[in-house]
């Protein structure tokens, strides 16, 4: 395969991704709720003090929550960098201009059309709108920092195992108790398999198509 036939079947495969993605992949993007000490440790501009406060503090609810800690040993300059390897995904339909601005690289255009477009219903369509703005690449950088939350009894396993830290135990547990009437109601059931610090992770990710 050249060069040249490479780059269709590789967009061919960006866009296949996203249309199941619901939340966004960032190859060199740890996950501050699921990352091991040891990883954030080595986070350019972390230490040993800074990993191990946030495994005490987590799970954060938002990036701002995680970007509050950091703000205390920090400087802005200091945490943008941080941000470049390390981030909480942000609600693309509840994120605030606060939250849009901590993705590094972004500014008010950002803010502008990430909200223009609420609310929406797959990341797909972020991705479609976002690439009347910016490039290919640029767009799927930005998604990696960005998330739609999953329908609860909608959302197919592909959707789901977007989740990070999701495995194949919890996807099972996830769809043995559709249809669900309420998020506190998936909240107790997940809490016979997992302790309440992760169900509140991951409750993060999920909503009711009502809600």
């Amino acid at each position: 395969m050249t060069l040249r036939t490479a780059a269709p079947v590789l967009a061919l495969a960006l866009v296949a991704s996203v249309a199941t993605a619901q939340v966004g992949k960032h190859l060199d993007l740890l996950e501050p709720n699921t990352a091991t000490e040891q990883q954030l440790a080595a986070v350019p501009g972390l230490n040993t003090a800074i990993a191990k406060s946030i495994v005490e503090r987590r799970p954060f609810a938002s990036a701002l929550a995680l970007d509050s800690l950091l703000g205390q040993t920090l400087s802005r300059d200091q945490r943008t960098e941080v941000y470049k390897k390390l981030f909480l995904h942000i609600d693309l339909n509840a994120a605030s201009r606060e939250e849009i601005l901590l993705i590094p690289g972004s500014g008010s255009r950002h803010v502008r059309e990430f909200q223009e477009y609420r609310p929406y219903k797959a990341l797909a369509v972020w991705h479609r709108e976002m690439r009347k703005y910016w490039d290919e690449a640029e767009v799927s950088r930005l998604e990696g920092y960005v998330f739609v939350p999953l329908d609860l009894n909608t959302a197919a396993d592909s959707a789901i195992m977007t989740i990070p830290g999701m495995t194949a135990r919890m996807l099972r547990e996830f769809k043995e108790y559709r249809p669900y009437d309420a998020v506190e109601r998936y909240k107790r059931e997940m809490a016979k398999y997992v302790n309440a610090k992760e169900v509140e992770r991951l409750a993060r990710y999920v909503k009711m198509q009502k809600e």
